[in-house]
């Protein structure tokens, strides 16, 4: 979520921004010109800004969500599935050369009464699980937190990242070996995306077995065919995660291993830094990969009158 400066307006810049519309698709040119927004106003998401909105355009089936759209800014909103009486803004950009007329504040109005509308009775500042761009505001997008504070948002949760550099040995060879001798399998997940999704809706929960189906890059662990353990990436642009180890099998290094074999993916594929996402063990992924604790995520909620 940002309404961060930037010096370049790559977009026309008329003297309004115009009327709110509400799209519940976002095609052809919408699409074009709300990825053009995120773009220039992302600027810690640039790279990534038009992979984002283009995910948060394609949520699970039951997913009800709109695009609040104007001239220079997008607002992206959504109800939970979780708790029918929550919505979410999903993202809240607005071009710099439209910033300071208060098209930031009009939008997040907008998506607090298209979510009002929706039946909402709370509306967060928050990730929706398990399509969203980010677990809150990041805190470096600092007028999107003041404009949050200046409409009555509590902030009421921190989640955060971590950062692995990966441009590291991520050799796995010899623990692989050692995984074969005790009858278990890596492996990267093809024709069994779906067995490995079903055993984490198991094990965990809908939203993980959604990201894994989604994911860009999957690898698993299994013995004598029934799976133990998974790990993810891509199904939020270019970050890792989830993934998740049976109690059977934890305490066998297969955690380590399936993140190393992702982070490797996710080097060969261009990147040389992995966000890992929303994080919980912050030692585990220290330890693993040398990750350092470096994003951190403001959550705000509020009561919608």
């Amino acid at each position: 979520m940002s309404t961060r400066p930037r010096p370049e307006a790559a977009l026309p810049v008329p003297e309004s921004g115009g009327p709110v519309r509400v799209l519940r698709k976002l095609r052809g040119a919408d699409l074009a010109r709300a990825a053009e927004v995120a773009r220039a106003a992302l600027t810690h998401d640039e790279a990534e800004a038009e992979a984002l909105v283009e995910r948060l355009a394609a949520p699970p089936a039951n997913r009800r969500w709109a695009a609040l759209v104007t001239g220079g800014g997008l607002a992206m909103a959504s109800m939970s599935t979780a708790d029918p009486a929550v919505g979410h803004v999903d993202l809240l950009a607005v071009h710099p050369g439209h910033q300071g007329r208060g098209q930031g504040r009009e939008l997040l109005r907008a998506a607090e009464g298209w979510l009002r509308g929706e039946g909402a009775r709370r509306v967060r500042l928050a990730g929706n699980p398990p399509c969203y761009a980010w677990p809150g505001v990041d805190v470096r997008y600092t007028p999107a937190a003041c404009l949050a504070e200046s409409l009555g948002y509590e902030r009421d949760h921190i989640a955060w990242n971590m950062t692995a550099d990966l441009d590291t040995d991520l050799d796995v060879r010899a623990d692989v070996e050692r995984l074969a001798g005790l009858g278990i399998e890596v492996r990267a997940a093809g024709d069994d995306r779906r067995r490995v999704a079903e055993f984490v809706r198991e094990h965990w929960n809908d939203s993980w077995a959604w990201e894994t189906t989604n994911a860009a890059g999957l690898h698993h662990a299994e013995r004598d065919g029934r799976v133990l353990a998974f790990a993810a990436w891509g199904a939020r642009p270019s970050w890792f995660g989830p993934m998740g180890t049976a109690p059977e099998a934890r305490g066998t290094g297969l955690g380590r291993v399936l993140l190393r074999l992702c982070l490797a993916d996710m080097r060969a594929a261009g990147q040389r830094t992995a966000q890992i996402g929303w994080v919980g063990p912050l030692r585990f992924y220290s330890r693993a990969v040398g990750a350092r604790a470096e994003r951190v995520f403001w959550q705000y909620g509020r009561e919608l009158a």
